[in-house]
């Protein structure tokens, strides 16, 4: 089975993704890192040669694409950009057999979480000030509205509000579980 993750920037899908691979024992790809080894240059990179946000994600969405096509993903856990159920990305998903489950949490939280990467995708240490506290979570709470359509669109929205990265994990993978057993069940009957 494949599960797909997504969710806000910064939610934590890298993290819970790689725990839940680990409680599975499949394999765990993040597909912004599936991007950049498919297309040899850094996400913002590769952004940078298109127009718009939509020809980007159809392009990125040949790495997804790849990745699917690989015998090592047949029973894995993807972590997918927060436009992860858009465009391109969205049509590869429909394509391939799995689940998807969004992330979410409480805005403040994901502020906490917070990271930042320069045009490499290097990590960047950087404090916020108060004032730039405020920006970034305006930024998120747009986000979240911007990305709520489309994660309409998955089987499954587990909130991981108050969890450690365990709990989250545990918690992701007994929803997707439980969904699993679901359609199997109805498939037998």
């Amino acid at each position: 089975m494949r599960i797909f993750l997504t969710g806000v920037g910064c939610v934590g899908k890298t993290t819970i993704g790689q725990k839940m691979g680990e409680l599975l024992g499949v394999k765990f790809f993040d597909l912004d890192n599936e991007i950049e080894s498919f297309f040899e240059t850094s996400i913002e990179r590769l952004q940078n040669r298109f127009l718009t946000i939509h020809s980007f994600r159809n392009e990125a969405a040949k790495a997804l694409v790849h990745l699917l096509n690989r015998p090592e993903s047949r029973d894995c856990v993807i972590a997918l950009p927060p436009s992860g159920l858009m465009g391109g990305y969205l049509r590869a998903i429909k394509k391939a057999n799995g689940i998807t489950a969004v992330v979410t949490d409480k805005p403040e939280n994901i502020l906490e979480r917070i990271t930042f990467y320069d045009i490499d995708s290097r990590p960047i240490d950087k404090e916020l000030t108060p004032n730039e506290k405020k920006l970034y979570l305006k930024k998120i709470k747009k986000d979240i509205t911007y990305f709520r359509t489309s994660y309409q669109r998955a089987n499954l929205q587990v909130d991981i509000s108050g969890l450690d990265q365990d709990q989250a994990a545990r918690k992701v993978k007994q929803a997707v579980e439980e969904l699993d057993g679901k359609v199997r069940s109805k498939i037998v009957r």
